[in-house]
């Protein structure tokens, strides 16, 4: 059985990625680049415990949920938003942190075309 993932996990791989920072988001930890939204644990009732909502396109959310529904899922609250909700009872640490260096382009590169406008 794989170590069990919690947020502890989720804070040491991302803070690995350049600038990201912890913080909140609706008082539920989270980490951020530049104050933009990396990943943060779900706060939303309509998710399950211990889930991890990551920022990623919607075309690679529908990816993820496609591949294995059994970790990557979304659920109505979130579908308008660029975030995939992550079962971190299901998900391999590779998996999180490939998915967290995947969150952190599409951030990086978001947070970048707004300092150029």
């Amino acid at each position: 059985m794989p170590p069990r993932i919690t947020f502890e996990t989720v804070r040491k791989l991302g803070l690995a990625l350049p600038d990201v920072e912890e913080g909140t988001t609706y008082r539920s930890p989270a980490l951020k680049i530049r104050g933009h939204l990396l990943a943060c644990m779900t706060s939303h009732k309509s998710a399950e415990p211990n889930s991890l909502a990551v920022r990623v396109g919607f075309d690679q959310r529908d990816e993820l949920i496609a591949a294995d529904p059994g970790t990557y899922y979304v659920k109505p609250h979130y579908v308008d938003y660029p975030v995939v909700l992550v079962r971190l009872s299901r998900i391999h640490r590779d998996a999180l942190r490939d998915l967290l260096q995947t969150a952190w382009r599409v951030v990086s590169a978001s947070a970048s075309r707004r300092r150029r406008r």
